[in-house]
């Protein structure tokens, strides 16, 4: 439940730490508010708080034009803590019911229609169909204010079949025409440009040192101020470079792609590849109490890897072996197998590619090579779950690799790698310590602790 004193305070001090945990809903005016919003703050007589932006909008009131609620991070109190939820959820955002039914996406959740709408009720207030085309209306509410794509492309870049559905879900989910929105700006011949805010502090020191040291050159670069690499989603080719803008707690994203249907999930792939939506001030108040003798990094965030796919890629190459060891293989193979990007780069293998492959060229044993044929042939098959930890089925995969995989390639945070060389290697240094009190931010105390080993800088994390 919210504090409304501890809202007030947050609200009237503009406070960063709490974007996305909380909006403020103005009964004067009849719209909502970030707790950073600049206008100046309403009486509190007339304010009500509300856990999420999707919770003010089925009050009946809309979002605010100036400081834009849809950009805010998403809170992950509001999403709820069980897993079949969390499921949903992140199935929805990547547009399981803008391309499929209701009933396919609970058969591959394995519960009935009946349950999933209750679920979604009681624990977000709406239906799922309600939830998915609320999350379309705003991601194409942030199209209309950022980009210069016509309210056509805006309609179906955000999942939209037709412009009538869309200007008709708008205008139901937001309270204004997409037309009355419509601010134009850039050139569409550059690509598109998103502020994709974060609740600060980011280290982005941190996370820019960890991806620099494992980058591939022509699947991706790093800069003091940037990140950036060439994409696959389905069908859908291009690349994406992230600039950290920490005055205004956002990332500027400048984005090309030969397929705008796959927009939104691309998004929130980056999103999570960056580790945006993290509440880091909740984490690390939790590790502190947790494990009051380590010394935190403030604001780290869980370094991502586009898909869980190449995760596991990039685990099963990187078993037992230095970071410049796993750093070359994964080269080798994007350079021999995967497809040009553009005149310089390089996409990331297909698992088709790669299982089709002898892979005679990688320059390691026999046995780990024949494991990532498995790997991607059970990938080109559709068979492999979902969720990195059930990999250990497969032969070759240990738990380390898996749940390596996990925590990189989904940003499951709640990984604990106890057999890791870093992690083992720090732990002496903390006592008595139990991972379990660390639950549900495990991953993260991992991270923690490979920062904390100097060794971990220069060693793969070893099965």
């Amino acid at each position: 439940m919210l504090d409304p004193a501890l809202c007030r305070r947050a609200r009237l001090a503009r406070d960063a730490r709490f974007d996305g945990r909380f909006v403020t809903a103005v009964l004067t005016t009849g719209i909502y508010c970030r707790p950073i919003c600049p206008a100046t703050p309403p009486r509190e007589s007339n304010v009500r708080y509300y856990e999420s932006a999707l919770a003010a909008a089925k009050a009946g009131f809309r979002p605010c034009l100036r400081c834009r609620p849809d950009s805010a991070p998403d809170s992950p109190a509001w999403r709820g803590s069980q897993t079949t939820l969390e499921r949903a959820l992140r199935l929805i955002d990547e547009g399981a019911l803008e391309t499929g039914t209701l009933s396919a996406l609970c058969e591959r959740l394995g519960i009935g229609e009946r349950y999933l709408r209750r679920l979604f009720n009681e624990r977000i207030g709406v239906s799922p169909k309600g939830y998915a085309l609320h999350r379309q209306c705003l991601f194409a509410k942030q199209l209309l204010h950022q980009t210069s794509l016509p309210i056509t492309e805006v309609a179906y870049a955000s999942g939209f079949g037709s412009l009538r559905r869309f200007n008709d879900a708008f205008r139901t989910h937001i309270g204004l025409a997409p037309r009355e929105l419509r601010r134009r700006a850039g050139d569409p011949g550059e690509g598109l440009t998103l502020h994709l805010a974060y609740r600060p502090p980011y280290a982005w020191p941190a996370l820019r040192d960890f991806l620099a040291g494992r980058v591939i050159d022509g699947l991706e670069w790093v800069g003091e101020a940037h990140y950036g690499r060439t994409l696959r989603w389905r069908q859908a080719r291009g690349h994406f470079t992230a600039e950290h803008c920490p005055e205004r707690h956002a990332f500027r994203v400048r984005l090309v792609l030969d397929d705008l249907s796959s927009l939104a999930p691309v998004v929130r792939r980056i999103r999570r590849l960056l580790d945006l939506d993290a509440d880091t001030a909740t984490i690390q108040a939790h590790l502190r109490q947790a494990v009051p003798s380590l010394p935190l990094t403030e604001g780290l965030r869980l370094p991502g890897v586009w898909s869980p796919f190449e995760a596991g890629v990039r685990a099963i190459l990187g078993q037992q072996v230095a970071i410049t060891a796993a750093r070359r293989l994964v080269a080798c193979l994007v350079a021999t197998l995967g497809e040009p990007a553009g005149t310089e780069g390089r996409h990331f293998p297909t698992p088709e590619a790669i299982a089709a492959s002898d892979l005679a060229f990688l320059a390691m044993p026999g046995a780990r090579r024949e494991t990532l044929r498995r790997f991607a042939a059970w990938y080109a098959r559709g068979e492999a779950s979902d969720d990195p930890t059930a990999w250990t089925a497969l032969k070759g995969i240990g738990p380390w690799t898996a749940h390596y995989a996990a925590l990189r390639g989904t940003g499951h945070p709640d990984i604990w790698l106890a057999g890791d060389a870093g992690v083992r290697r720090a732990l002496p240094r903390l006592g008595d310590l139990d991972p379990a009190v660390a639950a549900p931010w495990r991953s993260y105390l991992t991270l923690q602790l490979w920062c904390q080993d100097p060794v971990s800088t220069t060693m793969e994390p070893r099965r």
